[in-house]
C-alpha cells in the first residue's frame, strides 16, 4: 500500500489525494484553454470561467457526497470540510459545475453549448486521472475476486473499480478529442460525455461496495440511467434539427441559384429584343 501522506509541512500533511486531484484539475484547464483558442474564445474568458466553476464544482463534489452521507457527517462541521481524506463524488461536481458555466456563460452572452463542448475532453480526462487519488485512498474498489489483476484490500482480492472508470473515461476522452472538429450540432460533445462516460459507470457501478445509497438503489446507477436515456433524447433532437435545418439552407440555396438565373435569363431576352 501506498503511504497516503506525500510530505509535510509545518505539521500539516500534504495528501496525494489533494495533489492527484489538483493535477487533474490543472490538466483539464490546460486542454480547455486550446481548445478554446482554437475555436476563437480569449484565454482572460476561459479563466474567468474557471475561478467559478472549479470552486463550484469541489464545493458540489464534497456536498453531494456528504448528504448521501448526512447520518455520518450530521453535527460535525469539521468532517463536513475535511476533503483530505476523500469523499468526493464527480455527479455532484459536474451538477454544480454545469450550473456555474450555464450562469456565466448567460452573463457574459456566449454560447453555452459552445463552451460546454470545448470543456467536456477536459471532464472526462480530468475524471480518468483523478480516480487513481481513489487507489491511493484504497477507495471506490470493487466485489472480490480472483482475476489476476485484483487489487489487495485488507487481505482480501477486489475488483479495481477506480481502474476500470480510469481506462473507461481515457477511452471516452480519446473519442470526443477525435470527433471534436466533426461534430454536427453545439452541444454534441457534452451530451455524448453524458451518455458514454453514464454507459461506463452504470456497469462499473455495479461492482462497488462502497457506493451512495438513494434507498435501495444505487445513486450513481439510477443517476447514470436518466443521463443516457435524457442524453439519447437530446442527442436524436439536436442532431435532427440541425440536420433539418441544413437541408432549409440548401433548399433556399438552390431556390436563390435558380431564381437569379431565371431573373438572368429573363434580362438577357430583353436585351436581345
Amino acid at each position: 500500500m501506498i503511504n497516503p501522506v506525500a510530505f509535510t509541512i509545518f505539521g500539516i500533511d500534504i495528501r496525494w489525494y489533494g495533489i492527484i486531484m489538483a493535477f487533474a484539475i490543472l490538466t483539464g484547464m490546460v486542454l480547455a484553454l486550446r481548445e478554446a483558442k482554437r475555436q476563437g474564445i480569449e484565454e482572460n474568458t476561459m479563466l474567468d470561467l474557471f475561478l467559478i466553476v472549479v470552486p463550484m464544482a469541489i464545493i458540489g463534489a464534497r456536498a453531494y457526497y456528504v448528504i448521501f452521507n448526512w447520518s455520518y457527517y450530521q453535527g460535525d462541521f469539521s468532517k463536513i470540510v475535511n476533503t483530505r481524506l476523500g469523499g468526493m463524488a464527480i455527479h455532484g461536481a459536474v451538477i454544480a459545475g454545469i450550473a456555474a458555466g450555464y450562469y456565466f456563460c448567460k452573463t457574459k452572452r456566449l454560447n453555452f453549448w459552445k463552451v460546454a463542448d470545448i470543456a467536456a475532453p477536459s471532464i472526462i480526462l480530468g475524471q480518468a486521472i483523478g480516480r487513481w487519488g481513489n487507489f491511493i485512498n484504497q477507495e471506490a474498489y470493487g466485489s472480490p475476486t480472483s482475476l489476476p489483476w485484483a487489487i489487495t484490500v485488507n487481505g482480501v482480492g477486489v475488483h479495481p473499480t477506480f481502474l476500470y472508470e480510469s481506462l473507461w473515461n481515457l477511452g471516452v476522452f480519446i473519442y470526443l478529442w477525435s470527433i471534436r472538429k466533426k461534430k454536427v450540432y453545439e452541444g454534441e460533445l457534452i451530451i455524448k460525455y453524458f451518455i458514454f462516460y453514464s454507459l461506463g459507470r452504470l456497469w462499473i457501478e455495479g461492482l462497488r461496495t462502497d457506493s451512495l445509497m438513494l434507498g435501495p438503489l444505487k445513486a450513481a446507477q439510477v443517476l447514470s440511467l436518466v443521463l443516457i436515456v435524457g442524453g439519447l433524447a437530446a442527442h436524436k433532437y439536436f442532431k435532427d434539427w440541425e440536420l433539418d435545418r441544413g437541408w432549409a439552407k440548401k433548399i433556399k440555396r438552390t431556390a436563390t441559384i435558380y431564381s437569379n438565373a431565371a431573373a438572368s435569363a429573363k434580362k438577357s431576352k430583353k436585351g436581345t429584343k
